[in-house]
């Protein structure tokens, strides 16, 4: 009974305001002259309006998700009148459908007795079965937990998305994830609300999906030798080393995730990278290639190419196909003529970034094939490919969405554009009426660093939290009707491991979610923060993990004169910072930080904690003096 109690009291003070991410479009607390709950328990009953079976699927996944329900078969009966002895929970497909909601919006009332869930559509019932689970305590999401009831705050809901495009991306080429961590990162990128799952099966380190007619796509393609250690610094495979490391997914596999994610209402896009990032194809097909080198090999993380500090790029093995040959074009019928029927949606994803135009300007071929068809440089030379790719898109009933770049020599007729390059691309896109999502690294990339780069594994650019719940996908002057929404991308060079994946997408995945579905006006970045505290709690529940680098102290530099001032901040409110430079660990009677102080010189280690209402908070900071000053020069 005391443990019932204060789960209770718990709740009460945790769900006085809700703590749903995205936020809805309209919550409304329901007293009813007290406090009103709503008790789910192994006894409550289920009722399906019309009995619509998807709708009835809906509901049994629910129950059967929550571990102190899930042992007992869903009780499906009608309830005229319910009380608090026979309660409900109502799903209902609305007769006359309300303009408002759209195809996934909903509405949800809690009373003491009934828990009602209306919606247009089966997808608008998922969402609100979605917003219920993050109505529970947090103790829901461990399956072990044996409360054997949980309590859900009487209210009143009515929510609909911004943007029909609401996405993740996976990179399943730099790191292979299994089928059953697949479907785990839809399950719970559904349950934030995001619907699309763009998923990047071919780059240069593997081919991640069958296709019959091409078997040395995932006989040598799917697979390299193991290496490890920073990506783009590996050793190159050495002579009859195996390559054991990778993996690929059947069609039939592809089959049941495509499924599964339907049930969730994600939608899978495809993504087949080309012509670029195309190492692994030319590893199974070297002669696909200008210079048909037989000696390949799927790249480990070798140090392919050399980047330059204006942003260009050489590459120093050829990684891009032969837009000159026919027989690549061939090729590319046969993986889309596959790949097609496999995926309901709409779209093919072909990638076209980073393209390495070099091979192309030294081979022979490609000049006279420029030639005789009158393209002034490579630029349009990749634009005729694109448009040549997007013929055989178009052939199989999907259209064609690529990557910025495939703007440059004159965009395709049909094509979609994904801007990553910032948002310029999109614009431009949109400006030529082409539908846009937006994917800018500087709101979305979820691979970049997101904290202090002593404590994360470091790469070539940071993104915190705050940094990308300020995203916003519409740009100033920019016609809305063409921006189909965002999504974040995560690609997998540094993710070595699926939890690894995990605690890069999340928290961040969280502001992509309330940014592509919440209304512009309702966002609210100390709110947000609230209620991602209490979604840290679900994941520590589910043993999921999570970067709580928010909690950590946000230290830089700047030179005054010979000085050299360090400042010490939080994004959060109410957040106390404390430091050391004596070698000595701070805690809270250590000084505590309240203006720019001077890092003296020497052999100095600034050592910095994060405390709240004297509870330790964050990670402890260890930065020397010597890294100190060079974010001074940054």
């Amino acid at each position: 009974m005391k443990k019932l109690l204060l789960l209770l009291l718990t709740s009460y003070s945790l769900f006085a305001q809700n703590n749903i991410i995205p936020t809805p479009v309209s919550y409304e607390m329901v007293t009813s002259g007290g406090m009103s709950m709503f008790m789910l328990d192994a006894r409550t009953s289920i009722d399906v309006t019309d009995n619509n079976p998807e709708v009835k699927r809906i509901a049994e996944n629910f129950i059967n998700s929550l571990g102190f329900m899930s042992s007992q078969k869903p009780v499906f009966k009608k309830v005229e009148k319910p009380t608090m002895q026979d309660k409900v929970m109502i799903f209902t497909l609305n007769k006359t459908p309300n303009a408002q909601l759209g195809n996934e919006g909903y509405t949800l009332d809690v009373t003491g007795e009934a828990i009602k869930m209306t919606a247009n559509k089966p997808a608008g019932l998922f969402y609100a079965v979605q917003t219920l689970r993050q109505m529970m305590p947090p103790q829901v999401e461990n399956k072990e937990f044996s409360m054997g009831m949980f309590p859900i705050m009487g209210c009143k809901i009515t929510d609909y998305p911004r943007f029909g495009w609401r996405g993740l991306m996976l990179d399943v080429s730099r790191h292979f994830f299994t089928k059953e961590e697949v479907k785990n990162y839809i399950d719970l990128m559904a349950r934030y609300k995001l619907n699309t799952f763009h998923w990047h099966l071919a780059d240069d380190n593997g081919w991640r999906i069958e296709i019959k007619s091409l078997p040395k796509l995932t006989e040598i393609g799917a697979w390299r030798v193991e290496r490890f250690g920073g990506f783009g610094n590996r050793e190159s495979p050495k002579e009859g080393e195996e390559a054991k490391y990778g993996g690929f997914y059947t069609q039939e596999d592809v089959k049941e995730i495509v499924a599964y994610a339907a049930e969730r209402n994600v939608t899978i896009v495809p993504e087949i990278d080309v012509p670029g990032h195309s190492m692994a194809v030319l590893a199974a097909y070297p002669e696909l290639s200008t210079k048909k080198d037989l000696k390949r090999y799927v790249d480990p993380g070798t140090k392919f190419a050399d980047w330059f500090p204006n942003g260009t790029f050489k590459m120093n093995i050829e990684n891009t196909l032969n837009p000159s040959d026919e027989k690549v074009y061939e090729f590319l019928d046969k993986v889309f003529t596959e790949i097609a029927p496999l995926f309901p949606n709409k779209y093919i994803h072909m990638g076209g970034d980073e393209c390495y135009h070099g091979y192309w300007e030294e081979d022979a071929g490609c000049q006279a094939f420029m030639k005789k068809n009158n393209l002034k440089d490579v630029h349009e030379l990749q634009s005729y490919f694109v448009k040549r790719v997007e013929k055989i898109i178009n052939k199989k009933g999907k259209v064609l969405i690529g990557w910025d770049e495939i703007l440059e020599g004159g965009l395709a007729p049909n094509a979609t554009v994904m801007s990553w390059r910032g948002m310029k691309g999109g614009i431009e896109a949109a400006r030529q009426k082409h539908d846009v999502v937006m994917t800018p690294t500087t709101f979305a990339y979820l691979d970049y660093v997101q904290g202090d780069p002593t404590v994360e594994k470091p790469i070539y650019a940071s993104l915190s939290l705050k940094k990308t719940y300020s995203f916003e996908p519409v740009p100033d002057s920019t016609d809305a009707k063409y921006i189909l929404g965002g999504q974040g991308n995560l690609w997998t060079e540094q993710v070595q491991n699926y939890r690894h994946a995990l605690y890069m997408t999340y928290p961040r995945a969280w502001a992509i979610a309330e940014t592509v579905w919440s209304p512009k006006e309702k966002k609210d970045w100390d709110g947000f923060v609230n209620r991602v505290e209490n979604h840290f709690m679900r994941f520590d529940a589910a043993n999921l993990k999570v970067s709580k680098a928010i909690f950590d102290a946000i230290v830089t530099t700047k030179k005054d004169g010979e000085k050299l001032m360090c400042e010490m901040t939080s994004d959060m409110k109410g957040v106390d910072v404390f430091y050391t430079i004596d070698d000595s660990f701070p805690d809270k009677f250590s000084p505590k930080y309240i203006n720019p102080i001077e890092i003296p010189k020497g052999d100095v280690t600034l050592k910095v904690a994060t405390y709240r209402n004297g509870q330790p908070l964050g990670r402890i900071l260890s930065i020397p003096r010597t890294d100190l000053e060079k974010r001074a020069k940054k």
